[in-house]
């Protein structure tokens, strides 16, 4: 029989809700039973390489372990109420995942990574989907192998003052911040604190604060100042529109993530794109049976 091992949840230094604890005790006590089941798994590369995150967090390896689906997974992709909720790809992953992480740790790219290794190791790596010919806006029916989707890493002259957190000088401006990457723990912050907003009334003036919550959840420093005060007065008041475009511009330059782009020839006017972008539809993770 499995034991839950109770200092794990505590080995992130992450202070963690007791919901969250519940959930890591659960997930340890199933990598557990895994273990010594022999169960099939295999090792999956981030796009980061593990380079976004602090020393000792596991993470920082650049791999994650994750076993292939089974009819449990299925119970997941088809619970109404996880899908009703907006959870149910966040609660597969988790399930697939053996590598004792904490998922809220993941930055947005290595997440989509992990969503690609589950699709691959739940029904394989072939994937039907729609693309729209840019030329003629004809549908195309494409066959895609996801195992050959490019990867963009983190450029070699990207400054960083410490592991995942970033520098960039304003151009405009001229000054200097510091900041970190989007991960699948603050996205969840600041939706809920949009959501809040919106609920509460007090979005003035009816204008969505969407952008400046997500500086605000990004952005650690300014010229050295690391006060929350003054990095949001900064946000609000003092953030050119010029240096906040070269900003998400820089930004998503330098974040590690899957490309979903293929070579791409219409069937119907014969135009061809070397890296065409495609979106997933319903049948990403609900083939047809």
């Amino acid at each position: 029989m499995s034991t839950i091992d109770e200092n794990y949840p505590k080995k992130s230094g992450i202070d963690l809700s007791d919901e969250q604890v519940k959930q890591l005790a659960i997930q340890n006590m199933q990598r557990q039973e895994i273990k010594s089941s022999n169960f099939p798994t295999e090792m999956i590369s981030l796009p980061s390489k593990g380079l976004v995150y602090p020393e000792g967090n596991p993470l920082r390896e650049g791999k994650i372990e994750m076993k292939y689906m089974t009819a449990r997974e299925e119970d997941i992709l088809t619970s109404q109420n996880l899908i009703k909720q907006g959870i149910v790809l966040d609660k597969l992953m988790q399930s697939m995942i053996v590598s004792p992480i904490n998922f809220n740790d993941l930055i947005i790219g290595d997440k989509n990574a992990i969503m690609i290794a589950a699709r691959i190791l739940g029904y394989g790596k072939d994937y039907s989907g729609t693309v729209i010919c840019p030329e003629c806006s004809v549908k195309n029916q494409v066959e895609i192998d996801l195992t050959n989707l490019p990867e963009y890493n983190i450029p070699d002259e990207t400054v960083t003052s410490a592991p995942g957190i970033f520098e960039f000088t304003l151009p405009q401006s001229k000054r200097v911040i510091n900041f970190k990457l989007m991960t699948t723990g603050i996205d969840k912050e600041i939706n809920k604190s949009l959501e809040a907003s919106k609920k509460s009334n007090k979005i003035s003036g009816g204008i969505d604060r969407e952008l400046t919550t997500r500086f605000k959840n990004l952005i650690i420093s300014v010229d050295g100042n690391s006060d929350k005060k003054f990095v949001s007065n900064f946000i609000d008041n003092e953030f050119f529109a010029m240096d906040s475009r070269a900003f998400r511009t820089y930004m998503k330059s330098i974040t590690p993530d899957l490309k979903f782009e293929i070579y791409f020839s219409c069937n119907e006017c014969n135009h061809e794109e070397e890296a065409l972008s495609f979106g997933v539809d319903s049948g990403f993770f609900w083939p047809k049976s």
